[in-house]
């Protein structure tokens, strides 16, 4: 049986071998791939081969049944519809659009009811909590809660920039649990024409204006530490997403920042109180248009990195295998939903998808 509990059938035929593999090939689990192979080598004896094939599915249909899954939140820019859109996934590659690609939740805070953006953060007693940018312009992110990803809390306003009277925007919201602390960090990018603090030394566009990453911290979403620069980079930066190294322990933050605005780079840390560099390595990429990064360790050593290309309205993926030193393009390996913008990739327990399968399917 598969994940929300329907029969997967295998038929004998003259497939032989390559039924079992069409079932299993785009699972997350390598080895299991590695046994097709070991088994081509027995294929001189079509019993044999058969009988190992039937081997290869059972420990295919058994590794379906891993623990964990991935679940990617993001908005919709192809229907136009304001709201929460949910994907799952697998292997962190092949991703499925649930609810038909359509919102599960409607945005009901901030000047334009926007939930563009949408960042969601797994706590350790198993509650979903998520912030999202709701209005083009306005001094407030949007937050609430969910025990399953199914049912919410009600939408709250959080006023993140309230004591910055010449704020003009607070967007991009990224949640990041930090475990050593036994907080939340709530980074995001707001443009604050006045400020004295920040760092224009190396932005030839901003004429007083321009994005910094500015943070607050909680452990209840209802005391909030005092609004502080976190990121002060000479240039313009937004979109900055945070994950722990499981093998370094260190914190990767992605950030779009660079003179012409337009890629991303990465930077490193061993204290989230500490901040991060602003003195980054060359960028991910040396093509341009790319924006919403969405790091995820999909296990110990691969780092898969989403980000949205706007212009054509589609996903790209980078991977690295170095702790996010050296990158590859794995675009051309990846299945997104379609329309999907700027979202957060989250390793989930196999229950909460199941669940998700169940609710909107």
């Amino acid at each position: 049986r598969n994940g929300n509990d329907s029969m997967l059938e295998y038929e004998y035929g003259n497939g032989g071998f390559g039924e079992s593999w069409r079932l299993i090939e785009n699972r997350e689990h390598r080895y299991v791939k590695s046994i097709y192979y070991l088994l081509t080598l027995f294929s001189y004896e079509i019993n044999t081969m058969k009988k190992l094939s039937l081997i290869a599915l059972v420990l295919a249909l058994v590794s379906c049944q891993k623990e964990s899954a991935f679940v990617f939140s993001y908005f919709d820019t192809i229907h136009e519809e304001a709201g929460l859109c949910l994907a799952y996934s697998y292997d962190g590659y092949h991703w499925t659009a649930l609810n038909d690609n359509k919102p599960v939740l409607a945005p009901t805070v901030g000047e334009d009811k926007l939930m563009r953006d949408p960042s969601i953060c797994l706590a350790p007693d198993g509650t979903f909590h998520m912030v999202w940018t709701t209005s083009w312009h306005d001094d407030i992110i949007g937050y609430a809660s969910s025990p399953d990803l199914i049912h919410w809390s009600e939408q709250k306003a959080i006023p993140v920039m309230k004591d910055y009277p010449s704020v003009k925007n607070c967007w991009a919201p990224e949640l990041f649990y930090c475990k050593e602390e036994g907080v939340y960090y709530i980074l995001w990018a707001s443009t604050v024409p006045d400020s004295e603090e920040i760092d224009r030394s190396g932005s030839m566009k901003e004429d007083g204006g321009g994005h910094r990453v500015y943070c607050t911290t909680t452990t209840d979403f209802e005391h909030f530490t005092p609004t502080r620069l976190y990121f002060n980079s000479p240039y313009t930066s937004i979109d900055a997403a945070v994950v722990q190294d499981p093998l370094t322990k260190e914190y990767i933050m992605v950030i779009k920042d660079d003179p012409e605005y337009v890629d991303m780079h990465v930077t490193r840390t061993r204290s989230m109180a500490e901040g991060f560099p602003t003195r980054m390595a060359s960028a991910i990429s040396d093509d341009y248009n790319k924006e919403g990064p969405s790091p995820l360790f999909v296990n110990k050593t691969d780092l898969l990195v989403f980000f949205d290309y706007y212009y054509q309205h589609q996903y790209g993926a980078f991977l690295s295998q170095d702790h996010g030193d050296t990158w590859e393009d794995v675009t051309s390996q990846i299945e997104m939903p379609e329309g999907m913008s700027h979202g957060t990739a989250i390793r989930v327990d196999r229950k909460v998808v199941d669940k998700l399968i169940e609710a909107y399917h």
